[in-house]
């Protein structure tokens, strides 16, 4: 089903370097699992509905109501660090 070709192509793609070894192990399992595929694609699926899912789900939401945000005080007791009525954060992305 898959030639060395895809393979090479699949490993270059995920950045793999594969042995001789694991290029035909991979070609072996890859082409098995794409057999079951075929596999299902040949079952008789007449008159069966499409369903997302095999159990009706309902989700149980509860009204979005806003309420009262925290007072500045309770946010100032809070914040490691307050700069211009701000909370002041450590910087997490790195400037070149």
């Amino acid at each position: 089903m898959i030639d060395a070709a895809q393979i090479d192509h699949l490993a270059l793609l995920a950045r793999l370097q594969l042995t001789p070894e694991e290029r035909t192990a991979m070609q072996e399992d890859l082409s098995r699992v794409l057999g079951y595929f075929d596999q299902l694609n040949e079952v008789n699926t007449d008159g069966v509905e499409e369903m997302q899912r095999p159990v009706n789900l309902v989700n149980i939401l509860r009204e979005d109501i806003p309420e009262g945000a925290f007072p500045p005080s309770v946010v100032e007791a809070l914040a490691p660090e307050m700069q211009g009525g701000q909370i002041k954060i450590p910087r997490t992305v790195e400037a070149d």
